[in-house]
């Protein structure tokens, strides 16, 4: 690890579907995970005081174009990564929408929303933390919490679930 200490960003990831149960997802047209398939997200404003859930919804707004109550965002993750890409150290909270959502596909400041189905989730580009660990947890725990800390300091990523209900 690095001699001097790696910033710590909190971020808000947010799961989308439609009716059909499809997923809403953005290919990357930015650094980090450029040209890779992420749920909608982003950081949260600690400087306004935001809290996660009022960042998904920001972000939701922003890059979906739709206004979700906070009554339909439901906690269903957070996952800490520690030492992601060698930059930096993050604390994500993971919301899932309750109920379908309308969104066209199309390109936004961040990349391309696009929707696919789950089980083409593992052949899409994708950071190896949401391929490894973040899709199979949220398919595993069906909407119930968990909590889990990824381990990226070294070549061999290693994760350990803290909390799972």
């Amino acid at each position: 690890m690095a001699d001097r200490p790696l910033p710590y960003t909190i971020a808000v990831l947010c799961d989308l579907r439609d009716r059909d149960g499809r997923v809403l997802l953005i290919r990357r047209a930015k650094e980090p995970n450029l040209g890779m398939c992420s749920m909608i997200g982003g950081k949260l404003d600690t400087a306004a005081g935001e809290s996660p859930a009022q960042c998904a919804r920001r972000e939701i707004m922003e890059e979906a174009d739709i206004d979700i109550p906070l009554e339909r965002l439901r906690l269903v993750g957070m996952v800490s990564e520690q030492a992601y890409l060698g930059i930096g150290h993050w604390l994500m909270f993971i919301y899932s929408v309750d109920g379908p959502v309308e969104v066209q596909p199309r390109v936004i400041r961040e990349g391309r929303l696009e929707w696919h189905a789950p089980e083409e989730l593992d052949s899409l580009p994708q950071p190896e933390t949401d391929r490894k660990v973040i899709w199979p947890l949220l398919r595993e725990m069906q909407g119930r919490f968990f909590s889990v800390h990824i381990d990226c300091t070294n070549e061999e990523m290693t994760w350990r679930v803290e909390q799972a209900e």
